[in-house]
C-alpha cells in the first residue's frame, strides 16, 4: 500500500526515475522550456524548483547539493550564473506549466514546463503599465482634487462672462 506518499512514481524503479528527472530538469535550464507529460511536468517542479532556490544564494556548498542532483556541471553553472540572476528577487514560483491537450498516438496529456522570468509573453512588468479609468464614482483623491481645482474653475466663468458681454454689445451697436 502507498498510504502516505504523495510523490508520483512515473511509473520507474528509484534509479530510472531520479536520472530521469535529472536529464529534464538540465533540458529545462538549458532551452528554459520543454514539453513533456503533465504527470512527468508537475513531477518536474517539484524536483527542480528547490535546486532553483538553492542557486540564489552561490555558496559551495549549495553548488555541490544542485550537482549532487543535476549531475551536469553545464547545467549548474547555467543554473548559478544565468537562471539566479533573473530569479533573484522572486520568492518561489519558478516554474509554469502550460496545458498544450493530448497526445495524437496515445492519448497522454501534454504539458509545457517553462521558466516563468524567460517567457516575455506572459511576463507583465516588461509591458507599458494600462491607463486606469474609472468606471462608477470618482475616488476620494479625485474629489479633493475638484475641490482644490474649483476656485480656479470658478474664475474661467466669470471671464467668458466677460466675453459674452463684450460681444452683446458690439452687436447692439
Amino acid at each position: 500500500m502507498r498510504h502516505g506518499k504523495k510523490f508520483n512514481h512515473l511509473g520507474r524503479k528509484t534509479a530510472h526515475r531520479k536520472a530521469m528527472l535529472a536529464n529534464m530538469a538540465c533540458s529545462l535550464i538549458e532551452h528554459k522550456r520543454i514539453n513533456t507529460t503533465l504527470a512527468k511536468a508537475k513531477a518536474l517542479k517539484q524536483f527542480v524548483e528547490p535546486l532553483v532556490t538553492k542557486s540564489k544564494e552561490d555558496t559551495t556548498h549549495n553548488r555541490r547539493v544542485v550537482f549532487s542532483k543535476l549531475r551536469d556541471k553545464y547545467a549548474v553553472t547555467e543554473l548559478f550564473r544565468d537562471v539566479a540572476v533573473k530569479v533573484g528577487d522572486r520568492p518561489g514560483g519558478y516554474t509554469r506549466i502550460i496545458k498544450l491537450g493530448n497526445r495524437l498516438g496515445d492519448n497522454a496529456d501534454m504539458a509545457m514546463i517553462e521558466l516563468v522570468d524567460y517567457n516575455e509573453t506572459y511576463n507583465v512588468a516588461d509591458k507599458p503599465a494600462k491607463k486606469k479609468s474609472t468606471r462608477r464614482g470618482r475616488s476620494k483623491k479625485a474629489t479633493e482634487a475638484a475641490t482644490v481645482e474649483a476656485p480656479q474653475a470658478k474664475e474661467a466663468p466669470a471671464a467668458k462672462e466677460d466675453s459674452d458681454n463684450e460681444k452683446s454689445e458690439t452687436s447692439q451697436e
